[in-house]
């Protein structure tokens, strides 16, 4: 089994419905995001998947959140912002990206989402 892992980042504001505390306020992060996917075999020239082509799906992704307040997006006008329920977000445009895209594509392991380098929530099947 072979793992690729990419690396990409927003920065954009959100607020914790229903927290109470500081967070259920509008607030920001420089968002870090590891998407890593998995296959089983590799091409003639020993690739799963281009770095570069799973960047470029994941960097789309991004641009969906980057300076944005999260909470105004249509995926999150009701569900909370959460940095779990957006690694649940990237994982499943993710998945939709790459199985519309790349026929024989390589599944995705998971995704972590960082708010601060010490605070990450991860989301996978």
């Amino acid at each position: 089994m072979y793992e690729i892992k990419v690396i990409a980042g927003f920065s954009s504001a959100h607020a914790l419905r229903g927290y109470n505390g500081k967070c259920e306020n509008i607030h920001g992060h420089n968002w870090q995001v590891e998407a890593i996917v998995f296959s089983e075999s590799v091409n003639e020239i020993g690739i799963s998947i281009d770095f570069k082509e799973l960047k470029q799906y994941v960097n789309k992704i991004m641009e969906y959140f980057d300076h944005k307040f999260i909470n105004e997006l249509p995926y999150f006008e009701k569900l909370n912002p959460s940095a779990e329920n957006i690694a649940k977000y990237i994982y499943e445009e993710l998945e939709r990206t790459l199985k519309v895209r790349r026929e024989g594509a390589p599944g995705i392991r998971r995704i972590n989402v960082y708010e601060t380098p010490s605070s990450m929530a991860s989301y996978y099947r």
